[in-house]
């Protein structure tokens, strides 16, 4: 990278960082200098009405704890960033909110060995709810919205890491923003989401696949259930999407489907304990591992229950069951998660349900 590095406050080479687990108790707030508003003034601390949106218990059975480490703050306090992806061993994390604005072309770029933050070269136009994805050296970075998680484009973008450049390629078919966007045998699948018309802003189940060879676009059997802000791993060539929201999150979903692009089908698996949208899923030691999220609910007096979930599931695809793990710290979504080593970095995100605070706060999480 060819830009500013940023040093966060733990220099420690993570082998020794991991040597204690991090011991910020969950009910602790964030410190002032890892938040920003979307509007108005910086908040000083969450409210204990804020705090209290946390959740951290599961209704599946236990697994490993596992261990969470504090890590470099990102640069700058960052939320719906629609997941991160990792390449050569770095962390790149790309759109979102910051600043107080959502259409900024952010592109942060972390290297656990040192642990530090760098900028990268920015993504040609701002957007939040970006779908990313590392394949064979580029990051792929398809649409978006332009609005606060509304007003979605048909852009397209692949960025060639070892050059720290952007190139626009053939637009998606059809505009959507918050997709699921996966990798498998050389090409970039790019599944769900939601569009337009703005006010509306409905979930869709679309299925498109990108071919770099040939610069095309290719329509595919849809969703079964169309939804946006769910979380997507690749294991042995299928593609999983978890979680989710049906328009908004106050309607999220635990459904888990399994689509296998050799035969273009879809099939369901057992859905997420606990149902969340905004969260990440990364795949470690053939798990798939899910944290983070946002949602709605409301009481018999239908006043509003919001949750930010702070809750470790993982999935085993060999016994089609669910565990749950020690939570995360600091419960937040619409964050960007990644694998590197066996470490699942979580960076960002917002520790309210809605786009109304940032954090700059990083996480890493092992099994152990």
């Amino acid at each position: 990278m060819r830009r500013r590095a940023f040093l966060g406050t733990g220099v420690a080479m993570l082998a020794g960082a991991a040597q204690a687990q991090h011991h910020g108790h969950h009910g602790a707030n964030i410190p002032a200098d890892q938040m920003s508003a979307l509007r108005g003034p910086n908040p000083q601390a969450l409210t204990p009405d804020q705090l209290a949106q946390r959740v951290l218990t599961s209704p599946a059975p236990a697994g490993v704890p596992g261990r969470w480490v504090s890590r470099a703050p990102l640069p700058l306090p960052r939320s719906e960033m629609a997941w991160a992806t990792a390449w050569a061993r770095k962390l790149h994390v790309i759109g979102g909110y910051a600043q107080g604005q959502v259409d900024k072309p952010y592109h942060h770029v972390y290297d656990p060995a040192s642990d530090r933050w760098q900028e990268a070269a920015p993504l040609p136009r701002g957007a939040n709810h970006v779908g990313v994805v590392a394949d064979a050296g580029r990051i792929y970075a398809l649409g978006g919205f332009t609005e606060q998680n509304r007003a979605s484009d048909d852009k397209a973008f692949v960025y060639d890491i070892a050059a720290d450049r952007w190139s626009a390629i053939a637009p998606m078919p059809r505009p959507r923003g918050a997709g699921a966007v996966a990798a498998v045998g050389g090409k970039i699948y790019h599944i769900g989401g939601a569009t337009d018309p703005a006010p509306e802003r409905a979930s869709i189940a679309w299925n498109e696949v990108y071919d770099p060879q040939t610069d095309k676009w290719t329509l595919l059997r849809p969703l079964p259930a169309g939804r946006d802000h769910a979380g997507v791993v690749v294991w042995e060539g299928r593609i999983h999407i978890a979680g989710g929201r049906f328009n908004t999150f106050e309607n999220n979903t635990g459904l888990h489907h399994v689509y296998d692009p050799a035969s273009d089908t879809w099939r369901l698996r057992a859905p997420i304990p606990t149902p969340r949208s905004g969260h990440g899923m990364v795949l470690l030691r053939g798990r798939f591992w899910c944290m983070g999220g946002e949602e709605r609910l409301y009481d018999a007096q239908n006043r509003p229950i919001d949750r930010v979930i702070g809750t470790v599931e993982s999935y085993d695809p060999a016994t089609d069951s669910w565990q749950h793990h020690a939570p995360m710290p600091t419960p937040r979504h619409g964050l960007g998660a990644a694998l590197i080593g066996d470490w699942i970095y979580v960076a960002g995100g917002g520790p309210i349900v809605g786009g109304g605070i940032q954090t700059a706060v990083h996480e890493a999480f092992t099994p152990g």
